[in-house]
């Protein structure tokens, strides 16, 4: 599993011209899901979401998680994580997950999510998604269930 972790201090996505999911001050998340990904993954994916320190603190230290500061979470699907544009021009997708599996693994992720004390937000999986974000820092941070990065 990829995660492109962003914070914000807004965003929203919309489909078909309306608004699916919308947040205020927290982390938007864009997801890509692999044949592999499992409980475990997504366990591993959701701590170090929800509990990266990337918020300042009273200090403007960067020494608070999204769950200190009681922020937002935004989940959303994006296959293109698993893009591999190492050779040629047009991006590879072998290494990402079957859409109809990933959608279940997708689902999963985000049930787990909404069992914390959170408000939690998402797109909606193999729709076409309009995303505005207000990256507030601007912090991004890459995640890699594999530590490749």
């Amino acid at each position: 599993m990829r995660g492109v972790i962003q914070r914000v201090s807004n965003a929203s996505v919309t489909v078909d011209g309306s608004v699916v999911g919308e947040i205020k001050r927290g982390i938007m998340v864009f997801i890509g899901i692999s044949s592999s990904d499992d409980e475990k993954v997504m366990d591993y994916m959701l701590d170090k979401i929800v509990n990266l320190r990337i918020f300042e603190d009273e200090n403007d230290k960067m020494n608070l998680s999204l769950k200190d500061i009681d922020g937002e979470l935004l989940i959303v699907p994006n296959f293109t994580l698993y893009g591999d544009a190492r050779k040629g021009r047009r991006p590879s997708y072998i290494n990402a997950c079957p859409p109809s599996e990933a959608e279940k693994i997708f689902d999963r992720f985000v049930e787990k999510a909404k069992e914390l004390p959170l408000k939690v937000e998402t797109g909606i999986f193999q729709a076409e998604m309009k995303v505005e974000l207000l990256n507030d820092g601007p912090i991004t941070i890459l995640l890699d269930s594999e530590r490749n990065f």
